[in-house]
């Protein structure tokens, strides 16, 4: 498998770029960015994922994520995959909130999704061997991270696997999508009409029965618009009692990348602690 370099822009002496392949795993092309930055005293670079919400492609956190200064002080690759597969012969739905820009990070085992929608799969096995290739010197260290429908993404994949990353972090995430609209939605789709085929999709499902899990940091805007109907943390906060999560709520911050860029150094700050 090979990855096709078709962007790239200087910043911050590292490196901002766009590649593009096919992907086995979801039957299409795909692109995805990694922020490389400039490598200093030959050490060993760590890799930090971020994924994004719904309607969102791989440039929404590359262009307003405002992340580079802080990524290549501290010596961290990051990459940004897609947020679905895409193309003329994939799966859509004419609304905002299912089928392309809203994969939820599952594997989908309903039709007309299951055939590309394993955006679960390609994450955790096929694309990081093309990723861990195009970092020189790749320590070997991973963390994931995520805003909205990606936060729910990172927990989810972070919980599914966490003796694999070092830490989990989180900007207003769907916490407990099996009783929210907006996952109900999609999972009743990707998923079927059986709730208990939802269950390992579900942050607050796993992590109460996960014993050990990586240390988690969450930041939710008070002036989120989406937050009392489909971002509650009260049910996910009580199934992790006695695990390492930090939860902040931020007054006066929303659910755009104007918060996102606000805190993104306290994040990246605690994901480099993690990672050394």
């Amino acid at each position: 498998m090979t990855a096709q370099l078709i962007e790239t822009h200087k910043v911050f002496e590292g490196e901002q770029r766009k590649y593009r392949h096919y992907s086995e795993t979801l039957d299409c092309d795909m692109v995805f960015s990694l922020f490389l930055p400039k490598q200093t005293d030959n050490k060993s670079i760590p890799l930090i994922w971020w994924l994004s919400g719904l309607t969102c492609t791989d440039d929404n956190f590359s262009q307003k994520g405002a992340f580079q200064k802080y990524a290549s002080q501290h010596q961290l690759a990051i990459v940004m995959p897609d947020t679905s597969p895409r193309g003329t012969d994939v799966a859509d739905d004419g609304n905002w909130d299912l089928g392309q820009g809203a994969g939820f990070y599952l594997n989908a085992t309903q039709e007309p999704w299951a055939k590309n929608y394993r955006m679960y799969d390609y994450l955790t096995t096929e694309l990081p061997q093309l990723v861990y290739s195009l970092i020189p010197n790749f320590s070997g260290s991973e963390s994931i991270m995520g805003h909205s429908m990606g936060g729910h993404g990172a927990l989810v994949i972070g919980l599914r696997n966490p003796e694999r990353y070092r830490s989990i972090s989180a900007f207003a995430p769907i916490l407990n999508p099996t009783n929210v609209p907006w996952g109900q939605k999609a999972f009743t789709a990707y998923l079927g009409p059986d709730k208990k085929a939802w269950a390992d999709w579900d942050a607050t499902n796993l992590i109460a029965k996960t014993a050990v899990v990586p240390p988690i940091h969450i930041s939710q805007g008070k002036a989120d618009a989406f937050y009392e109907v489909q971002l509650n943390e009260e049910a996910f906060l009580q199934a992790a009692d006695g695990k390492k999560v930090t939860y902040e709520k931020l007054d006066g911050y929303d659910h755009s990348y104007f918060t996102i860029a606000s805190f993104i150094e306290e994040h990246l700050q605690f994901h480099k602690d993690c990672l050394r």
